[in-house]
């Protein structure tokens, strides 16, 4: 669904991606996984088009992305960003049907797709009429994940959309997430820093240490056969602070 070919992109001199070949498989979740700083969001912007490598080519469904391609790809593509991104001055309903606006889609084609949306990610309808200060985290991110959907995007881009909730949330919303990913079987992409997230979620788990993809496969590859000692390393690091949260009493 979506290739990265020999993509490097630096900022100010200092490599994010390194020579990066990377495939999307279609109708899968995709985790891109590590630690703060490897390259994981860099790759999503990219994918997206917010940023262009300085070397190497991506291509959606072989199609190369470029600026002259872009604004077409992004209608094609649902985008969930860091704490939701959702637009202060306007409701919950004009956060989500903004691009329909946008396409000028009918008032009725709009409303239906909203019930849909708003059923799929079990979201009261009543808060539609909200601005995003009245909502909670969870909410808001309820929302952006509609507003993502709105256009029946072929894929769904997102960047660590539960790293600001606090745990019941953010376990409420991967069930949700979860569920969601299994009735639509749309190509997901999804950045997360949490293991258990990505075990979770993703059908296909990439690990990133410094720009580079340290091992690829499933959770269960990199359990039972790690490429590197930084595999096992940040393995054991999170089922260690996990063990930890669990006896502070």
């Amino acid at each position: 669904m979506i290739s990265l070919i020999g993509v490097t992109k630096s900022f100010q001199e200092v490599a994010a991606i390194k020579s990066l070949d990377l495939e999307i498989p279609k109708g899968k979740t995709t985790v891109l996984l590590g630690t703060s700083g490897c390259g994981k969001s860099t790759i999503l912007r990219l994918m997206v088009g917010l940023l262009y490598p300085d070397q190497g080519e991506i291509y959606f469904n072989n199609e190369i992305v470029s600026p002259s391609s872009i604004a077409d790809l992004r209608r094609r593509v649902g985008y969930v960003i860091q704490e939701g991104g959702l637009f202060p001055h306007l409701t919950a309903r004009q956060n989500v049907t903004l691009m329909a606006d946008f396409l000028c889609w009918s008032k009725a084609k709009q409303e239906e797709r909203l019930t849909i949306l708003a059923d799929l990610t079990r979201i009261d309808a009543q808060l539609l009429d909200r601005h995003p200060i009245q909502l909670s985290g969870g909410e808001r991110q309820r929302i952006s994940l509609m507003r993502a959907l709105m256009l029946v995007p072929e894929v769904l881009l997102l960047d660590e959309p539960l790293g600001a909730l606090d745990p019941i949330t953010r376990s409420d919303l991967q069930q949700d997430l979860k569920r969601v990913f299994e009735t639509l079987q749309k190509t997901v992409v999804l950045v997360t820093h949490d293991l258990g997230e990505a075990f979770f979620l993703g059908d296909y788990i990439v690990l990133l240490q410094n720009g580079e993809i340290v091992q690829a496969g499933t959770g269960k590859d990199l359990v039972e056969r790690p490429a590197s000692p930084f595999v096992t390393r940040f393995l054991n690091a999170q089922r260690v602070a996990a063990f930890d949260q669990r006896n502070l009493t």
